[in-house]
């Protein structure tokens, strides 16, 4: 069954079962962190009406930060003005996108007639860049937390931030669940709900390293100090 039924067939499609289409764009650029952009495609993926395309500057394979995996944009973003919903994942340098004039422009523009803008990890720099998060709340990664308030954001060391229709999400794992919230805001929480048991989201890791404050000490210390390494290992 699994193999062939989709999340989306499984919710409930509303009153007289009309199902409204929404465009849900996925940003992609050179070394995106798989993660970010994957867990909230598969969450988001399923709800009712969605319309997923994957976007960059120019349409093709967009590889990863490590190198060995691509994702392919089916189209460019002159092709889609007006998502509903905005995805921008994190990655290990984000330089590109917070420097290129084309991602940037399309962020404000795709903004002002967006639903919901949102972000994984460091790709809240990316928004922030475009100064889409001035004056609002925000996470990233926690490596790259103190990086927010150069931007005119308020950093706030949460999983999920949400503000107004700003949802950002911690370091890449965070994407799952900024991706359900997310659905729960749109389809209702027994739809985001339906969709976390379909995909088995039940995080029960082997070990309580997580976060900083649950980490041993000396590893985040190690990777404070390290920070560089540590983003490229995982943004």
């Amino acid at each position: 069954m699994a193999g062939k039924v989709g999340c989306a067939a499984l919710l409930p499609h509303g009153s007289g079962g009309r199902v409204i289409t929404m465009q849900i764009a996925f940003l992609l650029y050179d070394r995106f962190t798989a993660l970010d952009i994957i867990g909230p495609y598969q969450v988001l993926s399923g709800l009712p009406g969605a319309e997923t395309v994957f976007v960059a500057e120019r349409k093709g394979p967009v590889t990863n930060d490590v190198g060995t995996l691509s994702v392919n944009a089916t189209a460019s973003l002159d092709e889609v003005p007006s998502p509903d919903i905005l995805v921008v994942p994190g990655g290990p340098d984000v330089t590109g996108p917070m420097t290129s004039k084309a991602t940037q422009d399309w962020l404000r523009a795709a903004d002002l007639t967006s639903t919901w803008t949102t972000s994984v990890c460091t790709g809240s720099l990316v928004l922030a860049a475009a100064g889409l998060l001035k004056d609002r709340r925000a996470v990233t990664h926690w490596l790259a937390m103190d990086e927010l308030p150069a931007h005119g954001v308020l950093p706030v060391e949460e999983r999920v931030v949400i503000d107004g229709k700003y949802v950002t999400g911690a370091g890449v794992s965070a994407g799952i669940d900024m991706a359900l919230t997310l659905a729960g805001r749109i389809a209702g929480d027994d739809s985001a709900q339906m969709i976390q048991l379909m995909i088995e989201y039940d995080p029960q890791p082997p070990y309580n390293a997580g976060g900083p404050k649950t980490a041993p000490p000396a590893l985040v210390e190690m990777m404070r100090t390290n920070a560089a390494q540590a983003l490229q290992l995982g943004s």
